[in-house]
């Protein structure tokens, strides 16, 4: 008998809409009631590790989580479960997917409706979880998300909708598996997964929106001797508006990592245009594109990155990598 630990962290599927039809978490977890979905054929232990609305949930937060599956690893369970509020569920399943070694399953889930509301799926996606942990083959396959029947990488996947329950999607290419009724699917895997060991968490690492007209003032705000890292959104295929350079530069010439995505949905940045302000020049002035991530994602690997230690040229090859 597979034995699975599940810890609970708060957020909606641990919540109950009151007489108000406010969603907020109740004294009780709800899912403390939940039935034995496998008849005796799994063992579960439960925890609670906090009781939080994931905007409540940042990395020394995720650290607790990270540092519980680590021992768990070597409690002899065959995989662990996740309970966690949707949005910041992306990020916790990404700290955990660049910090735990993938030999142990490692399966996040949550809910877009309360516990009591009509239609609630925090049941439903708590079984899935519990069965794609429980598989053979989510073992190698680093951290999952596993919402609404699919299995979606961490390192890809993204909340897309505020409500839907089919919120969680892989803009670039779906899911990698289902989970059926009595089968878990996979029909995609990562080509490699690393990770890095971390026992403590950088602070201020930021992340910035670019957007037409940008002033430079966000940057000179942030320009402080405390600060460790910058992610730019930017605009397009990783380009920005010229009057943020001197801005940038500064940041730059004190050794202060800066790190660009695109703010689009789909695709990647890269150095492309040659204009003022395009990625060739950003290129050259340091700036460090990150590949195939969008920006929350790309700040907890830089976040992650950091704090394992690593600078310069390591750093750089480290977030240039979107598949690692």
């Amino acid at each position: 008998m597979k034995k699975i630990l599940v810890l609970h962290t708060g957020g909606t599927i641990a919540m109950s809409e009151n007489k108000n039809g406010g969603v907020t978490p109740t004294s009780r977890n709800p899912l403390d009631e939940a039935p034995d979905f496998f008849h005796g054929q799994i063992d579960l232990q439960t925890e609670d590790v906090f009781n939080l609305p994931s905007p409540h949930i940042g990395p020394k937060e995720m650290l607790k989580i990270q540092q519980r599956i680590l021992r768990a690893s070597d409690q002899g369970f065959a995989g662990v479960v996740v309970t966690h509020g949707t949005d910041t569920l992306e990020e916790t399943a990404y700290f955990l997917d660049l910090t735990v070694p993938d030999e142990l399953p490692v399966v996040v889930t949550g809910a877009m409706r309360s516990a009591n509301e009509i239609g609630s799926d925090g049941l439903h996606n708590l079984q899935t979880a519990i069965q794609t942990a429980a598989s053979d083959e989510a073992k190698g396959k680093g951290a999952l998300v596993v919402m609404n029947d699919e299995i979606h990488t961490a390192r890809f996947v993204t909340k897309t909708h505020t409500t839907n329950v089919a919120t969680f999607q892989t803009p670039s290419f779906g899911p990698i598996g289902l989970v059926t009724k009595k089968k878990v699917i996979f029909f995609e895997k990562l080509l490699s997964h690393s990770y890095h060991p971390i026992d403590q968490v950088v602070d201020h690492v930021y992340l910035i929106k670019a957007y037409a007209g940008m002033d430079p003032e966000l940057l000179q705000l942030i320009d402080q001797p405390q600060t460790n890292g910058v992610v730019i959104e930017a605009l397009g295929a990783g380009n920005l508006p010229p009057q943020v350079l001197p801005a940038l530069k500064s940041l730059l010439d004190q050794q202060i990592p800066v790190i660009l995505v695109s703010r689009c949905f789909n695709g990647i940045a890269q150095e492309v245009y040659a204009y003022q302000g395009g990625g060739i020049q950003l290129g050259k002035l340091g700036v460090t594109f990150c590949h195939g991530l969008n920006g929350q994602k790309a700040r907890i690997k830089l976040l992650v990155g950091l704090s394992y230690g690593l600078k310069g040229a390591a750093l750089k090859t480290y977030l240039n990598d979107a598949i690692s």
